[in-house]
């Protein structure tokens, strides 16, 4: 017998019965960057880049990913989320674009995934857009770094 939630008595992938739960606020917050080179950076700066504004699409395809989550990892839960927040800022002296993403919702279950999700989403679009440019560029330390709601409550990282 496994601990594991979503495989069932037989080892069989299930999705978790969240019907019992109670609905709470919950919230999360995840984090990450893509590492470029300089160059590439003064680009995004200065609305230089040939695709267009990089961080503006980045914001709203993070968005649009945290939307899409149980369409992308199997066994989510659809969800409806009452806020998505995706923040991109352009640390010139790491040659990085931080990216954070909060999301939202009164449910049965939490939104770690959803806010995970636009990260890498919203990190991958930086990629995409630059890749003209910086075909070196690396996504990072995508994380977790609060949740709140549920049972488990409050989780920050360290």
């Amino acid at each position: 017998m496994s601990d594991l939630t979503h495989i069932d008595k037989d080892g069989n992938a299930t999705m978790v019965d969240v019907s019992e739960k109670n609905e709470t606020a919950r919230t999360a917050t995840a984090k990450g960057s893509i590492i470029m080179s300089g160059d590439a950076i003064k680009r995004i700066a200065a609305g230089g880049v040939k695709k267009g504004d990089v961080l503006g699409v980045a914001q709203l395809a993070g968005i649009m990913g945290a939307k899409k989550t149980p369409e992308l990892i199997p066994l989510c839960h659809p969800l409806s989320l009452s806020s998505v927040k995706v923040e991109l800022a352009i640390d010139e002296k790491r040659s990085a674009v931080d990216i954070t993403a909060t999301c939202k919702l009164v449910g049965k279950t939490g939104v770690e995934m959803e806010a995970l999700t636009a990260v890498s989403v919203a990190a991958l679009t930086v990629y995409d857009m630059c890749k003209a440019i910086d075909k070196s560029m690396h996504i990072t330390d995508i994380r977790l770094v609060h949740k709140d709601g549920g049972h488990s409550g409050e989780y920050a990282a360290d």
